[in-house]
């Protein structure tokens, strides 16, 4: 792990040692930046972003934190003693830090895999539809009549667009959260 305070960085940013950084940063498991001012925190996390074209995950719990949050990919705020500044700015929020594990590892597999399954969905919804319109025009020599009243077009959206995803959202639950919690190499499935 490297561990690096807010003085360190200021050289690293004014003296264009970023490359350096990172090629050092790519070597270790985790690295801790700790009294760090919030535009270095977000300095940081767009140097990331940037350079490696990484996906980046921020997490904070007061107002100076709202900056790094904002610049990463996905920011989770933790509400508590600082305020609710960076759960105002952030993506998702949590009570505790140790809710994330559980928000990472189990709900984020549970939202790609629901994400997924109604992608493929609305594709097959649309090009249905459009298949049935087509084949429709040769019915009726391209002269542009309607095929469908606009009610039952209003009442197939409703019922094959909403309702599908209503019912994904509660009840589709590939793998159970205990396995999910169990086995962190799941969350790669997915992908």
């Amino acid at each position: 792990g490297l561990v690096i305070d807010g003085q360190t960085l200021n050289i690293i940013f004014q003296g264009g040692l970023e490359e350096k950084f990172l090629a050092l940063t790519k070597h270790c498991h985790s690295v801790l930046c700790c009294r760090s001012t919030p535009l270095q925190k977000s300095m940081v996390v767009k140097l990331v972003r940037r350079q490696l074209k990484a996906m980046t995950l921020s997490i904070g719990d007061g107002a100076n934190d709202v900056s790094m949050i904002q610049a990463a990919d996905v920011g989770i705020g933790i509400s508590g003693q600082e305020g609710m500044q960076a759960v105002m700015a952030s993506d998702f929020a949590i009570s505790r830090f140790k809710h994330l594990k559980k928000l990472l590892l189990v709900h984020g597999h549970w939202c790609y895999a629901r994400l997924a399954k109604m992608v493929i969905y609305f594709f097959y919804k649309n090009v249905s539809y459009v298949n049935l319109l087509f084949w429709y025009q040769f019915f009726c020599g391209f002269s542009g009549s309607t095929m469908i009243d606009y009610w039952q077009m209003i009442f197939f959206n409703l019922f094959f667009t909403s309702v599908p995803p209503l019912l994904f959202g509660v009840l589709d639950k590939d793998v159970s959260a205990e396995t999910l919690l169990g086995l962190p190499a799941l969350y790669k499935k997915g992908q």
